[in-house]
């Protein structure tokens, strides 16, 4: 199983974008939009085509928007960095939402802006997108689930020390990528420079065990052990899938998570 910085991203986005909270907050938004018409898409669309015009926009929009803020919002902690973050995605997504609505519009409607109308439409858009990355920035930050508390100062395994105070909590999984290990925790996650071997010597009295090359697990943020053959998945309380090597299943059973 390949697991790669990027094929690491694909899989969080694609758990975000397909959660049930996510489809149906944009299946509610499009069939608010569908019902009421607006722009003129009352009186020249049906209703079917309403709801394929706007799930459309309403999706992509969504799908560029959250990309662009996964990108630039997400290990940014400085006030005013952030502040000035918002507003480039805002105007990235606008900019790029204005053009998805140029070409849908020349293909439903058979409509182009004029040249005088063109900066008017583009900087509503954009508007509207700063206004919408804004909102996600702040849903993000104080809508989420409270943090778990860091443990006991006696009991802090000596990695979380290297990790931002605010990523402090429960040791959920350690992961090779390059020449850095990321470690995640149930509070976040943060990549290290250094060898697995060392980062999981720092683990301390964690309960886990190395179940691949590129990969370590606590055992007590294993919600499901999924066997494929002569290998295995380990999906964590937090969604994270780990695999596991045929050369470490003997570990899993040792601890009671296989027969």
């Amino acid at each position: 199983m390949t697991n790669g910085p990027l094929q690491l991203t694909l899989r969080e986005w694609r758990q975000h974008l397909l959660h049930p909270l996510t489809l149906t907050a944009q299946a509610g938004v499009t069939a608010v939009l569908a019902l009421v018409g607006p722009f003129g898409t009352l009186l020249s669309l049906s209703l079917p085509e309403r709801a394929a015009y706007w799930g459309l926009l309403v999706v992509a929009g969504y799908v560029v928007g959250y990309a662009i803020s996964y990108a630039l919002l997400r290990n940014s902690t400085d006030s005013f960095a952030r502040i000035m973050r918002v507003c480039i995605a805002g105007v990235l997504t606008g900019i790029a939402m204005s053009t998805l609505v140029i070409l849908l519009n020349a293909v439903v409607f058979g409509l182009r802006p004029t040249l005088p109308d063109l900066p008017i439409s583009v900087g509503t858009t954009v508007a509207i997108s700063m206004i919408v990355m804004a909102v996600i920035d702040l849903f993000n930050r104080h809508l989420s689930v409270a943090p778990t508390p860091p443990p006991a100062r006696d009991e802090v395994p000596p990695l979380l020390d290297r990790l931002p105070f605010d990523k402090r909590g429960a040791l959920v999984a350690l992961s090779v990528e390059d020449h850095y290990v990321r470690v995640r925790t149930t509070n976040g996650e943060d990549m290290l420079l250094m060898r697995l071997a060392d980062a999981i010597r720092e683990v301390g009295t964690t309960p886990g065990t190395q179940v691949h090359r590129s990969h370590w697990a606590a055992f007590d943020q294993i919600a499901k052990v999924t066997k494929h053959n002569d290998r295995a998945t380990l999906t964590m309380k937090t969604g994270l899938d780990v695999p596991v090597s045929r050369s470490n299943l003997p570990k899993l059973k040792e601890a009671g998570l296989l027969p």
